[in-house]
């Protein structure tokens, strides 16, 4: 085990940063926590706390309440955070006219493995997710053609009020989009309070994604994740149209009784 963490410290350049490699000796040895405090992050590299093996679900789900997340074999909390606020889901022209003319079916939890793949995370998240995508707590959408085929998607962690955006892919512009709306038209519906990004990038901007410190974050998530939530497989319900959604009403989105979902595809 200890060659298998000099390994990862020696291809991250960590070795070069004593602070760093400090903290993560004292958890291999065993005299930190099981799991860090975000708080303690480092500034160099900005947001690691610390090395993590154990991806099972209820060390996933205690790390993600917690504010933190992993990647690269090592658990992260940047000092910025970026989230989206159901209430403030940004929709540009392009991706409502996508909306209005159907151009996309979205559904949640019929093809996690395609989209897992399609995002093409590391191994032992991949692994971790479908382990939490099968215990109920990790959800995927999917964006289809069509054709019937892959158009986009994303998939990320419920926990809570809190979504945890993962990943995304779109093989066709603004299709990623599209279901992002949906998913937060539903988000927004089902009294979810925030969906978490990680780190910042151009893509959540344009999805409406705001920077949002550590420590307000941290307060946000404790409050988020001490709420029920929704276990199992999600379904687009039949009666919520995001094309119709107004993300600063809540309760918008309601077709007409008895007409069919658009992003429902049929058999």
């Amino acid at each position: 085990m200890l060659s298998e963490v000099s390994r990862n410290l020696v291809s991250s350049g960590l070795y070069s940063r004593p602070a760093a490699l400090a903290l993560l000796a004292k958890q291999f040895i065993g005299f930190g926590p099981k799991l860090p405090d975000p708080e303690q992050a480092l500034r160099h590299p900005e947001g690691l706390c610390g090395s993590c093996s154990d991806l099972n679900v209820p060390t996933m789900i205690a790390a993600y309440a917690k504010g933190l997340y992993p990647e690269a074999n090592k658990w992260w909390a940047p000092a910025e955070r970026m989230v989206s606020f159901p209430e403030n889901a940004y929709v540009s022209q392009r991706v409502w006219r996508l909306l209005q003319t159907r151009t996309y079916g979205v559904t949640f939890d019929e093809d996690f493995g395609g989209v897992l793949r399609a995002c093409a995370p590391e191994p032992a998240l991949a692994d971790a997710f479908a382990e939490l995508n099968a215990s109920g707590y990790a959800h995927s959408v999917e964006v289809w053609d069509r054709a019937g085929r892959l158009a986009g998607g994303l998939f990320g962690l419920a926990i809570g009020q809190a979504f945890f955006t993962e990943k995304l892919f779109s093989r066709e512009r603004d299709a990623v989009n599209v279901g992002f709306v949906t998913l937060s038209c539903h988000l927004q519906h089902w009294g979810f309070a925030l969906n978490d990004g990680k780190r910042m990038s151009g893509q959540l901007s344009q999805l409406g994604f705001s920077v949002v410190p550590r420590f307000a974050f941290n307060g946000l998530l404790s409050k988020a994740t001490h709420e029920p939530t929704r276990m199992g497989k999600w379904t687009v319900e039949r009666g919520l149209d995001a094309a119709r959604w107004n993300p600063k009403v809540a309760g918008t989105g309601r077709a007409t009784p008895g007409t069919q979902n658009p992003f429902t595809l049929s058999s």
